[in-house]
């Protein structure tokens, strides 16, 4: 048994929308999951979110159409998305010519 020493924090990306079969657009947590997070134990929200991202690599062809189609962007990233790598840019577009000390 793996100590928690901090909580769980919602998968909620700010897209509050229900598709035909009440999971949420955003997160993919059903309407029970989302209206009983607050309630849940720590152990309760890692299975939603396992559940979560089981569901979203179910519909992950479906969802990709209706973005498109309602051009939903993205409020802040989802906890469900692998995280990104920063990339440092290399390029040297910065002019210094200016700069005093």
């Amino acid at each position: 048994m793996q100590l928690e020493f901090f909580d769980v924090p919602s998968p909620c990306v700010g897209i509050c929308q229900s598709d035909d079969k009440g999971q949420c657009l955003g997160c993919f947590r059903t309407r029970e999951e989302r209206q009983n997070w607050i309630n849940f134990a720590s152990t309760e929200k890692q299975k939603v979110i396992k559940r979560c991202i089981q569901r979203k690599k179910r519909k992950d062809g479906k969802i990709k159409v209706k973005e498109v189609e309602q051009n939903v962007e993205n409020p802040q990233p989802s906890l469900l998305d692998p995280p990104s790598k920063n990339k440092l840019s290399t390029s040297n577009d910065i002019d210094f010519g200016d700069f005093e000390l």
